[in-house]
């Protein structure tokens, strides 16, 4: 086991590592930018380095500083929380020539699997269940129209390299194709420095279900918990769910082994999620493989009593996971709703200084944050200020009581998403779980 880690990264899932370090009588060490000075990972970690100026590009994403840091410190092994540099296969091997461990995937899974196409065909190669598409990224027009018609309308253009709905566009007719493919195509190359676009069939209407995994290098890997995480705004997650619920019996098992299938196939270790989509009569498509932890983590944890932090750092050392798949056992009900520093209506973020800040608590409740009374949220980084995550019996109690602790959750000083939460959780389609992807867009309008 390590005796000492950095973490590049920063919030509350800097913190969330902290934690799970201090449990293993691990030292960590914090970085920081000039604007995150008196952030709270900062004075919680047992050391602290600042690593650049505030823009991610002087600071976290620069990879010399974090590795400089690292050797300057003492520690063995860096965790990259998510985000970041968390998916950057060039950062792991840069760690590996230095002689570091990177506490996550090899650099080849997460180059491979990162590539869309790739991971595709992965799946397939899985018996993993995928959407018809295209088996490699589209170079002309001609080719574009050909896949269009053999595939169908509508279909969806997406970035190979690509995540988080940049590069992709839905295409309902061939009079829209063209100028959607280069749109997406420019903004692709703008965002991942790699323009290759793909075309699969576009699933209209689809739940968001996701595989949270845990894989070791002796070739174990278990299945944690599924999860929903259909309420989305513009393809960014806002609440998430573990179990997802609904499935039958049936369809989580082929769920589970699919997923699991995937992660044999390339030979995954540490945690990792298995996106898919959802259709309404049940079937299931795979999406795409995210090779880090995930921020909704921690609903699968509560659920399944996996400390999935502590065994991304038992892996990493070498060790075999704690747990056999026999030993998951899915208890109650989970839901976390990620509380922004935003105006809930616009949508436009709102840094600024917390004036007034008290957290919920209580049996079933857990807030992973990194906010505090009197912090001022600097405007250059993601707008997730906290996490409120409770657990209960049922979905109704566990919806129940999240409506009980966003009631006594105060954040003044700043714009925050509470309200936008609890109108959902009002909902009555939401709580009697009628919903997909397009749920918050319809309720929004």
């Amino acid at each position: 086991m390590y005796n000492k880690i950095l973490i590049a990264n920063r919030g509350e899932i800097a913190i969330r590592v902290i934690r799970a370090c201090r449990e293993l009588g691990i030292k960590t060490v914090a970085v920081y930018s000039t604007a995150d000075a008196d952030a709270l990972h900062v004075r919680l970690a047992d050391e602290a380095i600042c690593i650049g100026a505030a823009p991610t590009k002087e600071s976290y994403l620069k990879i010399p500083s974090l590795i400089a840091a690292t050797e300057v410190s003492g520690a063995e092994a860096i965790h990259p929380g998510y985000g970041f540099l968390s998916e950057d296969a060039n950062f792991v091997e840069k760690c590996t020539a230095s002689g570091i461990n990177f506490i996550g995937p090899s650099a080849e899974i997460i180059q491979k699997m990162g590539d869309k196409v790739y991971a595709r065909k992965m799946a397939k190669k899985a018996g993993c269940p995928i959407t018809p598409g295209t088996g490699s990224a589209i170079e002309k027009a001609d080719e574009l129209f050909a896949e269009a018609k053999k595939i169908g309308y509508p279909v969806i253009l997406k970035a190979a390299a690509g995540g988080g709905g940049r590069g992709m566009r839905i295409v309902y007719s061939k009079g829209s194709l063209l100028n959607a493919f280069e749109t997406a195509k420019a903004e692709a190359g703008g965002a991942f420095n790699d323009d290759a676009i793909f075309m699969e069939k576009y699933i209209e209407k689809p739940r968001h279900v996701e595989v949270q995994l845990l894989g070791d290098k002796h070739g174990n890997v278990i299945v944690v918990s599924d999860r929903d995480c259909s309420i989305q705004r513009r393809n960014q997650k806002l609440i998430e769910e573990a179990p997802a619920f609904g499935l039958s019996d049936k369809t989580r098992a082929e769920l589970w082994s699919a997923a699991t299938r995937v992660a044999k196939q390339v030979g995954y270790f540490s945690a990792g999620t298995i996106e898919f989509l959802l259709t309404p009569d049940n079937q299931f498509y795979f999406m795409e493989m995210n090779t880090r932890l995930q921020v909704e983590h921690c609903v699968s944890e509560l659920v399944s009593g996996v400390d999935i932090v502590k065994e991304m750092i038992h892996v990493a050392a070498g060790g075999k996971l704690h747990y056999t798949q026999d030993d998951i056992k899915i208890k109650g009900h989970a839901i976390e709703c990620r509380i922004n520093a935003e105006n809930p209506d616009t949508f436009i973020p709102s840094p600024g200084k917390i004036t007034e800040y008290h957290a919920p608590s209580g049996f079933g409740v857990r807030v992973d944050s990194a906010a505090y009374q009197g912090w001022s949220i600097p405007p250059y980084y993601d707008s997730m200020v906290a996490k409120v995550i409770v657990h209960d019996e049922s979905r109704t109690k566990a919806i129940d009581k999240m409506l009980s602790c966003l009631s006594e959750f105060i954040i003044d000083g700043v714009q925050v998403n509470i309200r936008l939460h609890r109108r959902i959780l009002h909902d009555l389609a939401f709580r009697k779980g009628e919903i997909d992807t397009s749920f918050l867009s319809v309720l929004l309008k």
